[in-house]
């Protein structure tokens, strides 16, 4: 069976304010639900293009009920690694506490960048995948970057352990790649999940979008590729249940990809880009970045997403 997400007709659900630190664009929201809400956590640009988290609320899942008019998680002053801001936060809840996955952003010293063919002016951009843990998202405590060697982001916890492991999901570019590690700072390389198609509409690269789902026939990853003209959309990936490093399946086409205006003209056009996803009355809810510039969600029947998994878990 092919599925598709379905975009809520009230969207863009969140969108910046008059605020100097989210006046220019929120996107790329971690998502999970928290005292039975449904909790946003989500990248904002102001007046400076620097990138911070901000936080809010929904009740039904599509309704924004609550909103902070400040950022929670800012960029650690203390750190290198942070002085262009903190990107794309991926929620994973392990035990009681919700373990932030984000990007790093800095600028290389040019004398030991590793992209020498950028130095024409423009930031030769450094990023790092860096964790922190919350248990109610009013303070952080930071583990700093785990991936400290080479350029990588995308970085995904998956939710819980794996033969009392904690698996990492991350990119370097172009492919997905997993790390373990038994606690949470020391985490080893395990080798690539799986990367670009030719001629599909993941050619270029991808990426890890919300934590993986765990199912009785695998674990769910919904994942962004982007093609030839750079144009990102998402998709599905199976993935064994006791061995995420073997590939069961993956989508043949997007189950999101940039339609409408909101998607296709922003600060990046044509991007739809998730990480975070919830599953709430039966539905799975998908929150995502249009066009670097504001947030969406778009739902399928949680059912459907099982009834996928089951038959692909068979090829």
């Amino acid at each position: 069976m092919a599925i598709r997400l379905r975009r809520y007709q009230g969207n863009p659900i969140l969108l910046p304010t008059e605020n100097k630190w989210e006046n220019k664009a929120v996107y790329n929201c971690g998502a999970t639900i928290f005292e039975n809400r449904v909790l946003l956590l989500y990248r904002a640009q102001g007046e400076d293009n620097i990138s911070r988290f901000g936080l809010a609320f929904s009740d039904d899942g599509y309704n924004i009920a609550e909103r902070l008019t400040e950022p929670v998680f800012e960029p650690d002053p203390d750190t290198e690694y942070e002085k262009l801001g903190v990107e794309d936060p991926r929620i994973s809840k392990i035990g009681d506490s919700y373990y932030i996955t984000y990007t790093a952003a800095s600028e290389y010293p040019e004398l030991f960048s590793q992209k020498p063919e950028k130095r024409d002016g423009a930031r030769i951009w450094r990023v790092r995948v860096s964790i922190a843990h919350t248990e109610g998202f009013k303070s952080f405590s930071r583990h700093g970057v785990i991936v400290s060697h080479i350029d990588s982001k995308d970085g995904v916890l998956f939710p819980g352990r794996v033969h009392g492991d904690m698996l990492l999901i991350h990119r370097i570019e172009p492919d997905i790649r997993m790390a373990v590690a038994e606690d949470i700072n020391r985490f080893k390389e395990r080798g690539p999940v799986f990367g670009p198609r030719p001629s599909s509409w993941d050619s270029k690269r991808v990426g890890s979008g919300a934590p993986p789902i765990k199912t009785p026939y695998g674990w769910v990853m919904i994942y962004h590729g982007v093609n030839s003209q750079d144009h990102y959309s998402l998709g599905l990936a199976l993935l064994n249940l006791n061995d995420p490093l073997q590939v069961l399946y993956r989508s043949p086409s997007p189950i999101l990809e940039p339609e409408e205006p909101y998607e296709k003209n922003g600060l990046v056009n044509n991007v739809v880009f998730t990480c975070g996803a919830v599953v709430k009355n039966d539905e799975l809810l998908v929150y995502y970045g249009a066009a670097d510039s504001v947030i969406g969600v778009a739902s399928m029947p949680y059912s459907d997403l099982i009834d996928w998994a089951e038959e692909h878990s068979k090829k």
